[in-house]
C-alpha cells in the first residue's frame, strides 16, 4: 500500500495505492479515519466541523466502495480524498483535475439536502474510488446498468452523500462521493449535530436497512440467492474481531456499544450477569441475580452519564422470555421518556445475550423519534447479539481459568520462605507464559531441631495432573521432616507414597473400563493416559549452620539428594564450581527404590545454586542453556554477588539466552553462606 498526502494551505488531500484483496476495504477504513483526525487537529478554517458522525459516514461509504472494488474488478484499488473547508465549486465531473484521457461518460449527480438554497455546495469532504481493467470502456454501460443490482454500494451513497457520480476512463472507472461538514455560526462555532433532523434521519435508517442482511422469514427469489451482502457481513466481521480479541467481559460491553453507536442506533446500554447465567439449555434469566449495567454509549457523550443515571432506575426485564429454550431474538421494548433524549418518544430493542444456552445479559438499543426499527435492522442486531454473548463466555471463562490458576498457585508455593542464620537465601519462580498451573515448586522452611529444609521439584507433566502431584508432595515433605526423618528417608517415603497412589489410580481406572466392558463382544482395551504425570524430579536437602563466633558465620552442613532432578551446583570463593550430589532415579516410578544422601560443607562465602530443568533445558534452536556447561559458566560469571544479585543475574542469562519466551517453568534457589572466619 502506498500512499502520500498533499494539497495547498486551503485543502488537505490523500492519494493512496491499495492492493486488490480483502485486505483493501480494512486499509482504506484505516486511512480515511486517520486522515480526518489529522485534519481534525489542523489549525486551518473549516477543521472545527469534521465530526465524528462525518468520519462515520466516510469510513462506511469508502469501505463499501472498496470491497466492490476487489470483488468485482480485483486490480488495485486508487483511493482520493480532499478536504473543502471554503466550499468551493465542485470542478465539474472530474473532482481532482482531468486524468488518462476523457472521461467516457459524464457522472450522474444527485443534490441532497446540505448544499446552498442556490444549488452551490458548502464545505465538505471529496472521496473517489478508481479501479483498473482493460476492458473498462466496453463494460462501463454494462457495469452501470448492473449497479442496481449487484451490491449496495451506490445506494449507500445515494442514501448518504450530498452528491455522487461515476466517471469511466480507458481502463479505469471512477466513483466518488461529496459530504457536506456541519454548518458554523458568525462566530465560528460548529452549530449541534443535525442528529435528530428528519431528512438526516431517514438517510440513516435507509444507510442501516442497506446494510441489515435481509430478515429470515423472507423469502429470496432463486436468482438472488447466491449474492452476499457485503456491507452486513463486513460490519459483522469487523465486529467479530474487535470482540473476540477481549478477556475482559465488561470491555466487550463497552466495545459493542461503540459498535452499535451511531450506525444502528442512537445510544446503547448493555447489562451482564456477574454469575455463571441462567439453567444450561434454557437461555433464560437467572433466579435471584440482578443484572449490572456494564455498558453505555451515547451519540452526544455530554448524554451518557445522564442515561446511565435513568436507565439504572428501570434495567430491562426479560426473565420469562423464550422459555422454550429456543434462539433468543430482540423485541421491542418500552420507550422511557427521558431515557435518551427529551426530544419526544422513539424506538428501543431489548436483545437478550445468550451463549451455550446461559442468559448472558441484555443489550438494549434505542432511536429517538423513530417509531419501530425495520426489520433488516432488527435481523442485524440479533446477529450481532450472538457475537456479543459469544465474547462475553469466552471473557468469564478466560477470567474464571485465570482466577483458579491464581488461587492454584498461591496454594501450590509457601507462602513465604524461612531465615536460616547464617544462610541468605533467594529465589526465582515463573511459571511457563500461559500455564494453567506450573508443574514446578519449591520450599524452604524450618523444620526443628536446628535444622532447616528445601526442597526443589519438577512434575513430569502439567495442568491439574502437575499440580495435584505438587499438593501431594510437598505436605508430605514437610511432615516428614518435622518428625525426624534424614533426607534419603525422606525420599524413600514419598516415593513409596506416590508409587502407590500412582497404582491405586491405574488399578480404579481399569476397573471402571472392564465394568464398562462386561457385556460387550469385543474385547475392551484398558488404557490409561497420563500417568507420566505422577512422577517427579525431586531435589531435597537440609542445612545446618555452624555455631558462629566473634569473626561471623562459620558456614553450614548441608545434606541432599536428587532423584532424577538437575544436580546442584556450588561456587567456592575462589570462583570454581563443583557440583554436590549424584543422580538418582525419579520418584515415583519404582516403588521399591533406595534413596541414599551426600554431604558437605557450606563455607562461608559459598554458594548452593538449585535449579529445575526449565533452566538447564533453555532452549535456542538446537543448543540447550546448558550445554558444554553453561550452567556452571553462568554461575562462575556471578561470582561476588550476593544471593539476590545472583539470582538475577541467573534469571536475565537464562532468558537472554533464546529470541522467544521460555517454554517451560523456570525455577532456582540460592542459599549463600555468609563471609567470615573458616569452620
Amino acid at each position: 500500500m502506498t500512499g502520500q498526502p498533499g494539497g495547498g494551505p486551503a485543502t488537505r488531500s490523500l492519494r493512496a495505492t491499495l492492493p486488490g484483496d480483502p485486505r483493501a476495504a480494512a486499509a482504506a477504513r484505516r486511512l480515511v479515519r486517520s486522515a480526518l483526525a489529522d485534519w481534525a487537529g489542523q489549525e486551518f478554517p473549516g477543521a472545527q466541523r469534521l465530526t465524528s458522525r462525518l468520519a462515520d459516514e466516510a469510513e462506511l461509504l469508502v469501505s463499501e466502495l472498496v470491497t466492490n472494488a476487489v470483488v468485482h474488478a480485483g486490480t488495485t484499488v486508487e483511493l482520493r480524498c480532499r478536504l473543502d473547508p471554503q466550499g468551493a465549486q465542485w470542478p465539474g465531473p472530474e473532482p481532482f483535475g482531468g486524468r488518462h484521457g476523457e472521461p467516457y461518460a459524464a457522472p450522474y449527480t444527485e443534490a441532497a439536502p446540505g448544499a446552498g438554497l442556490d444549488g452551490a455546495p458548502g464545505p465538505g469532504i471529496l472521496i473517489e474510488v478508481s479501479d483498473h481493467h482493460p476492458t473498462q470502456p466496453i463494460r462501463a454501460r454494462l457495469d452501470s446498468a448492473a449497479s442496481e443490482t449487484g451490491g449496495h454500494g451506490l445506494q449507500l451513497i445515494s442514501a448518504v452523500a450530498e452528491s455522487w457520480g461515476i466517471t469511466y476512463r480507458r481502463a479505469m472507472k471512477t466513483v466518488w462521493f461529496r459530504l457536506p461538514m456541519g454548518a458554523a455560526d458568525d462566530a465560528g462555532r460548529l452549530e449541534p449535530e443535525l442528529a435528530f433532523d428528519d431528512r438526516l434521519l431517514q438517510r440513516e435508517l435507509r444507510a442501516a436497512e442497506l446494510l441489515a442482511p435481509a430478515p429470515r422469514r423472507a423469502v429470496r427469489p432463486e436468482h438472488d440467492s447466491g449474492r452476499v451482502d457485503n456491507g452486513a457481513l463486513s460490519f459483522l466481521a469487523e465486529a467479530s474481531d474487535l470482540l473476540s480479541g477481549q478477556l475482559d467481559a465488561d470491555q466487550v460491553a463497552a466495545l459493542a456499544a461503540q459498535l452499535i453507536v451511531p450506525r444502528l442506533a442512537e445510544w446503547c446500554a448493555v447489562w451482564l450477569y456477574d454469575g455463571d447465567g441462567g439453567a444450561p439449555g434454557r437461555g433464560i434469566a437467572p433466579a435471584g441475580e440482578e443484572q449490572r449495567l456494564a455498558g453505555v454509549w451515547h451519540t452526544s457523550e455530554c448524554r451518557i452519564d445522564p442515561l446511565r443515571a435513568a436507565l439504572e432506575k428501570q434495567p430491562p426485564d426479560l426473565a420469562g422470555s423464550d422459555p422454550s429454550g429456543s434462539a433468543p431474538v430482540p423485541v421491542r421494548w418500552p420507550w422511557t421518556h427521558g431515557a435518551g433524549d427529551d426530544d419526544g418518544p422513539g424506538a428501543v430493542l431489548a436483545c437478550p445475550l445468550v451463549a451455550g444456552g446461559r442468559r448472558l445479559g441484555t443489550l438494549l438499543l434505542g432511536r429517538g423519534g423513530l417509531p419501530v426499527f425495520p426489520d433488516a435492522v432488527v435481523a442485524l442486531i440479533e446477529d450481532l447479539g450472538r457475537r456479543v454473548a459469544r465474547a462475553v463466555a469466552t471473557a468469564r471463562a478466560y477470567s474464571r481459568q485465570e482466577r483458579i490458576s491464581q488461587v492454584l498457585q498461591r496454594r501450590l508455593l509457601p507462602c513465604g520462605r524461612a531465615q536460616v542464620p547464617g544462610v541468605e537465601s533467594a529465589v526465582v519462580y515463573e511459571p511457563r507464559e500461559g500455564a494453567w498451573a506450573g508443574g514446578d515448586f519449591w520450599d524452604l522452611f524450618d523444620a526443628g531441631d536446628g535444622r532447616w529444609c528445601f526442597a526443589l521439584g519438577d512434575v513430569c507433566g502439567s495442568g491439574p495432573e502437575a499440580a495435584a502431584v505438587t499438593g501431594l508432595a510437598r505436605p508430605v515433605l514437610r511432615l516428614l521432616a518435622r518428625d525426624g526423618f534424614g533426607v534419603a528417608a525422606v525420599l524413600d517415603r514419598l516415593n513409596k507414597t506416590m508409587a502407590r497412589e500412582a497404582a491405586d489410580s491405574v488399578a480404579a481406572v481399569a476397573a471402571a473400563v472392564a465394568a464398562a466392558g462386561a457385556g460387550a463382544e469385543a474385547p475392551v482395551e484398558i488404557r490409561v493416559e497420563g500417568e507420566q504425570a505422577r512422577f517427579l524430579s525431586l531435589l531435597y536437602g537440609e542445612i545446618v549452620p555452624y555455631p558462629g563466633d566473634s569473626r561471623g558465620s562459620r558456614g553450614a552442613r548441608c545434606t541432599l539428594a536428587s532423584a532424577g532432578h538437575p544436580l546442584p551446583l556450588v561456587l567456592g570463593t575462589d570462583g570454581a564450581v563443583r557440583c554436590v550430589a549424584a543422580p538418582q532415579m525419579l520418584l515415583g516410578v519404582v516403588e521399591d527404590a533406595s534413596y541414599v544422601s551426600e554431604s558437605f560443607d557450606l563455607r562461608p562465602g559459598e554458594t548452593l545454586l538449585c535449579v529445575t530443568d526449565g533452566v538447564t533445558e533453555r532452549r535456542s534452536g538446537r543448543r540447550l542453556f546448558d550445554d558444554e556447561d553453561g550452567l556452571a559458566t553462568a554461575l562462575a560469571a556471578g561470582a561476588g554477588l550476593d544471593a539476590t544479585a545472583l539470582a538475577e543475574h541467573l534469571r536475565s542469562t537464562v532468558h537472554a539466552f533464546g529470541p522467544t519466551p521460555p517454554d517451560d517453568d523456570l525455577a532456582l534457589l540460592v542459599l549463600q553462606a555468609a563471609g567470615g572466619g573458616a569452620p
